[in-house]
C-alpha cells in the first residue's frame, strides 16, 4: 500500500469518528449577525474563542452590522479589543473589511471564497469558516492550529503552510466530509487531546493510529497573527 493510500485509509477512520462525535459543525464563537461572525473569526487568530467571546460580549452591543463597524473609530475599537493579540492590526482589518462589504457587497457577507478573501484580514481559513457557519457552504477545509497539529500528528500531510495543508487534506478527504474536519478537530483538540505532551493512548483518535502518541509537532500556526488567516 502506498503512503497516499495509507493516509486515505487513516483519514477515513478519523473522519468517521469526528462525524459521530461532532455531527453538527458549529463554532463556539458567539455572534448575532453575519458580520459579527466574520469579525469574531478574524479576532480569533492566535486567540482562544473564550478570549474573543469575552471581548465581543461588549463590542457586539454597539457594533452589529458592517455599517456599524465601517463607521467605528479606529482608536476606540483598538482600545475595545486590546485584550486580544495583534489588536491594532485586527482593528484596522475589521474596519477595512466592513468598508469593503458596504462598498462592494451592499452590506451583505459574500457567499464565496474568492469574494471573501478580498476583505482585509480574511484569507482561506477565515473565508471557509464563515461560509460553513453562515451558509453551510463547504468550499474547502479551514486549517487552524488544531487542524495543523493533528494533520501532522497523524501523518496526513507534508506541508507546513496553512493553506497548503488545507489543499492536501482536500485531496485526501471526499468533499462530502470536508465540513466535519475543522470543527471536529478543534473541539477534539480543545476538550480531549490538548497540545501539551501527555499520555493520550486511550484517546479515540490515538487508538486509530497509535504512532500518534509519539508525535508532538509544534503548535505554531506558521503565520503571524497580524496577517490574513
Amino acid at each position: 500500500m502506498s503512503k497516499q493510500e495509507e493516509r486515505e485509509k487513516r483519514a477515513k477512520k478519523i473522519v468517521s469518528y469526528l462525524k459521530k462525535a461532532y455531527p453538527v459543525p458549529k463554532t463556539e464563537l458567539v455572534y448575532q449577525t453575519p458580520f459579527q461572525l466574520v469579525v469574531a473569526v478574524m479576532l480569533s487568530a492566535q486567540c482562544t474563542d473564550k478570549a474573543v467571546n469575552k471581548a465581543t460580549s461588549t463590542i457586539f452591543h454597539t457594533y452589529k452590522t458592517p455599517k456599524d463597524f465601517a463607521n467605528a473609530s479606529l482608536s476606540v475599537l483598538t482600545k475595545e479589543i486590546s485584550t486580544l493579540s495583534f489588536f491594532r492590526n485586527k482593528a484596522r482589518a475589521v474596519i477595512g473589511a466592513a468598508k469593503v462589504i458596504e462598498k462592494d457587497f451592499k452590506g451583505i457577507v459574500p457567499r464565496s471564497v474568492p469574494e471573501l478573501v478580498t476583505l482585509p484580514g480574511v484569507a482561506y481559513k477565515t473565508a471557509n469558516v464563515v461560509l460553513g457557519e453562515l451558509y453551510e457552504i463547504w468550499e474547502g477545509i479551514p486549517t487552524d492550529t488544531h487542524v495543523k497539529r493533528f494533520a501532522h500528528r497523524f501523518d496526513l500531510v507534508d506541508r507546513l503552510d496553512l493553506t497548503k495543508i488545507s489543499k492536501e487534506l482536500e485531496a485526501l478527504i471526499p468533499k462530502k466530509d470536508w465540513k466535519y474536519l475543522n470543527n471536529g478537530l478543534v473541539l477534539y483538540g480543545r476538550y480531549v487531546c490538548s497540545a501539551r505532551k501527555h499520555d493520550c493512548m486511550e484517546h479515540p483518535l490515538t487508538k486509530i493510529w497509535p504512532k500518534a502518541r509519539l508525535r508532538w509537532p509544534k503548535t505554531n500556526a506558521g503565520r503571524k497573527g497580524s496577517g490574513k488567516l
